[in-house]
């Protein structure tokens, strides 16, 4: 029964990272810009975002029905020192956003080094202190939970290859449309572990 149930939730998270994967790669958003012009930029994100959480939904139901064997459950004080590590991470996600708003641009996405659609790196906010602050917000909300089921632990792994993966393709693209700065950026502040002094 642990297994079947553990089976399911991998096929649900493999489905959601294909899907999830499609929805992010150049080729698609090419054609999106094609079909839509300007109006792909500013519709892609809430489209993509909703179409995320639509397909995640099944995977968190059967997880809260299925969460398997418990491995453990921190206790008090540590748990709430966890959870406020896991709230402080949910808030560098948007934060992230909001100091790059120009990365997730299709049009800036589609366009090469030195370009006027591609833009300058302008590096400001939480990515002076680190390069991909989704890994790092993702990472620790997934590995702060104060308990672990078997499940879990497995789906947990998991995400955090497929994450760990995903960085590494979004900082090819992120070459591909800012060439030699962002290679020097890439020296200069580390992928995942914050460099609190910060730098530019």
């Amino acid at each position: 029964m642990v297994l079947s149930s553990t089976i399911i939730l991998v096929f649900c998270l493999v489905a959601f990272a294909v899907i999830h994967s499609a929805l992010a790669s150049l080729p698609f958003k090419r054609r999106l810009m094609q079909f839509l012009g300007s109006k792909a930029d500013t519709l892609y994100m809430p489209v993509y975002s909703l179409i995320a959480v639509l397909t995640i939904s099944p995977l968190i139901y059967l997880l809260i029905y299925n969460p398997g064997p418990i491995l453990y459950i921190v206790p008090s004080p540590w748990r709430w020192i966890m959870v406020g590590g896991q709230i402080i991470a949910a808030i560098v996600a948007p934060r992230a956003l909001l100091d790059a708003p120009h990365r997730f641009k299709i049009h800036s996405q589609l366009s090469g080094p030195n370009t006027p659609e591609a833009g300058a790196l302008n590096i400001k906010g939480i990515y002076r202190w680190v390069r991909d602050p989704f890994l790092l917000s993702g990472i620790i909300i997934i590995w702060l939970t104060p308990f672990m089921t078997f499940n879990l632990l497995v789906i947990y792994a998991l995400t955090t290859i497929y994450l760990y993966l995903g960085s590494l393709h979004w900082e090819k693209r992120l070459i591909a449309q800012f060439g030699d700065e962002y290679r020097e950026y890439q020296k200069q502040v580390h992928r995942i572990i914050p460099y609190l002094r910060g730098h530019y």
